[in-house]
């Protein structure tokens, strides 16, 4: 329901989410444009989520609409942790501050909880389909896994009034896997932090790059599932073509010392943000995005706002946003051969680039957050129609022990890295 002069009421908003800034990802990333969109709009948001090592602080100001829980810290993904199952603590603490609608984001352990104690105060629970789980065991070689963690997650989200997923694709993947009640939330971009006019002719330079040559860019965790193999494979065929190409990765992760170690001649970075971050994509002229398990994929609209030419398959961001041939280059999903393909015409057809760069940025100028905060409150509001009742709140301890197992961390797409100071 509107207000007399067309805004949403003010609301009590919950997020539930395993991972917040200053965490680097995707989804604390995005949760954060969400929430402060939000209180933009007049709305009280408050986060719920696991408490990080001594010295944890809130953001200024906030520390009343944060509640911190329990956590234990998640292997391979440091600085991250799973929160733990917080139903009591959280059915205390809504029944004195009781919001109007909680959005859980992640499914972990904390988000079944989450779901349980809102579902038996009668509030509205939404869920947000952030990571493609079932992907990463795909491609960690962990395919029987995939139907145990696509019925987990089918579970629960099903039981939540609806899921909030960010492009078509996932929905209509989703929808064959008898996922119920889907709407679309995309995604925006600072067009004013990533610009192509924070390229930068020094730090190119210390790339050994000069004004004329092609510089290469992944930007992102480095790790098995973000396909950096791929992206190395790209670049020595670019190099086959165009002598002095030069690539540059941003960010950090599992696979960067094996990286490092085999290709002395690539430039790490580490990880970047912010302004620092802006520049390393605007002083570059075409990102490599070969990763398969995205759900979104933020870094293609980061790399498109700054003017590179992404290579990309055809799904998630890229599907959503780029137009083959035109603002950047599309390839069929896995196909690895035709990925290295199309960056290696790049390499062979400099002069495309400069069109090619200006239509990439004129299309994310587009992409307001304004409007994607305004869906995202309609959606929460109940704005856009009544919701259906969620279904049975009751949660098979099977499932509950299941969520213990196989449940992985709360990360989806890296993005504005930070730290860092190789180049």
């Amino acid at each position: 329901m509107l207000t007399a002069s067309g805004a949403a009421p003010r609301r009590r908003i919950c997020l539930v989410t395993e991972t917040y800034p200053p965490e680097i990802n995707g989804v604390a990333l995005t949760l954060s444009r969400l929430a402060a969109g939000l209180r933009t709009r007049g709305h009280s948001v408050s986060i719920v989520r696991p408490g990080r090592p001594a010295g944890d602080r809130s953001a200024p100001g906030t520390d009343r609409l944060t509640v911190l829980v329990r956590g234990a810290p998640l292997p391979r993904y440091r600085g991250l942790r799973l929160g733990w199952p917080s139903g009591r603590r959280l059915r205390r603490h809504w029944t004195a501050e009781r919001p109007d609608v909680v959005y859980v984001a992640t499914p972990g352990p904390l988000g079944w909880s989450a779901a349980r104690a809102a579902f038996r105060l009668g509030v509205p629970v939404y869920s947000g389909y952030h990571t493609d789980f079932p992907g990463y065991a795909r491609h960690y070689g962990a395919g029987w896994l995939e139907p145990i963690v696509t019925g987990y997650l089918r579970r629960f989200h099903n039981r939540t009034r609806g899921t909030i997923v960010p492009t078509r694709d996932v929905r209509d993947r989703l929808r064959v896997d008898r996922f119920h009640r889907l709407s679309l939330l995309g995604r925006g971009v600072d067009t004013h932090l990533f610009t192509p006019a924070r390229r930068s002719g020094e730090l190119r330079h210390r790339w050994g790059a000069s004004s004329d040559d092609l510089v290469a860019l992944s930007v992102g965790r480095v790790a098995a599932e973000k396909n950096l193999a791929l992206v190395v494979e790209a670049y020595r065929a670019m190099q086959r073509v165009a002598s002095r190409t030069r690539l540059v990765v941003v960010g950090d992760g599992p696979f960067r010392p094996l990286l490092e170690a085999r290709e002395p001649d690539v430039i790490f970075c580490g990880v970047r943000t912010g302004t620092g971050l802006a520049a390393h994509y605007a002083a570059a002229d075409v990102f490599l995005f070969p990763s398969e398990t995205e759900t979104f994929g933020n870094v293609t609209l980061e790399a498109m706002a700054s003017g590179l030419v992404v290579v990309a398959y055809d799904y998630a961001a890229a599907r959503a946003h780029i137009r083959h041939g035109e603002t950047g280059l599309l390839v069929p999903y896995g196909d690895a051969r035709a990925f290295v393909e199309a960056a290696v015409g790049l390499a062979r057809s400099p002069a495309s680039l400069p069109a090619l760069r200006q239509q990439a940025r004129e299309q994310a100028l587009s992409l307001d957050w304004g409007q994607v905060v305004a869906r995202f409150e309609a959606l929460l509001t109940g704005a856009l129609g009544p919701a259906p009742s969620p279904d049975a709140v009751r949660l098979a301890p099977t499932v509950r022990d299941m969520a213990s197992r196989v449940w992985p961390s709360g990360l989806g797409e890296t993005s504005q890295l930070t730290g860092g100071a190789e180049c």
